[in-house]
């Protein structure tokens, strides 16, 4: 998707007075492109894992938190600052993601079997397995407890209820965008818990 010229312009322009819709508008344009560049970024494996889009959802996040240092005021100035930072961040991907794996999956059972218990239970192999899938189950669940409401709702809405972002904006009287980013905040602060569980 390419806008035109003068409605990024006023995106921009919005965007730095404040509005999260706009800023929404603006990163939405851009998403396309940047999935592109993170395929590219990121061998089969990592793409398989679901990383190119981890990529843009995290460089977004980053870039809506830094955007006052953002200086251009064009469709092609944005998509080399956003391609800047998604390089940066998919060089610390790959050695997350290296150091990190085990971890990695374990989450993702913890994921499932908050989402659908029945379908991790089957996936379990080992008593092991099942106990460090329960263990991260109680994590998740301890990060979605310590969220504010709305944090909490729109997970559970985008991941339990498996909503799109459209329905969550109307559910929740926000913009599509609007519901976008304020999932990707509520990710952000339960990321934030689960390395904090894992630090020693």
């Amino acid at each position: 998707m390419t806008a035109p010229s003068q409605d990024f312009g006023r995106w921009l322009s919005a965007a730095r007075d404040g509005s999260r819709d706009a800023l929404g508008r603006a990163f939405e344009a851009c998403r396309r492109y940047l999935l592109s560049v993170a395929h590219d970024q990121l061998n089969p494996d990592l793409q398989a894992k679901g990383g190119a889009s981890d990529l843009v959802q995290e460089t977004f996040l980053e870039a809506q938190s830094a955007f006052e240092r953002f200086r251009g005021n064009s469709e092609a100035e944005l998509r080399a600052w956003l391609r800047q930072l998604l390089h940066h961040r998919a060089a610390k991907f790959r050695r997350r993601y290296r150091t990190t794996q085990k971890r990695r999956l374990a989450r993702e059972t913890a994921l499932t079997a908050l989402g659908d218990p029945a379908g991790a239970a089957a996936e379990r192999s080992s008593p092991s397995a099942a106990l460090m899938a329960h263990e991260q189950a109680q994590r998740l669940r301890q990060a979605l407890e310590r969220l504010p409401d709305d944090y909490r709702r729109v997970i559970t809405l985008r991941y339990v209820e498996q909503t799109s972002f459209e329905e969550i904006g109307r559910l929740m009287q926000r913009t599509p965008n609007a519901a976008r980013l304020l999932w990707l905040r509520a990710i952000e602060h339960v990321k934030h818990h689960l390395r904090s569980c894992d630090e020693p």
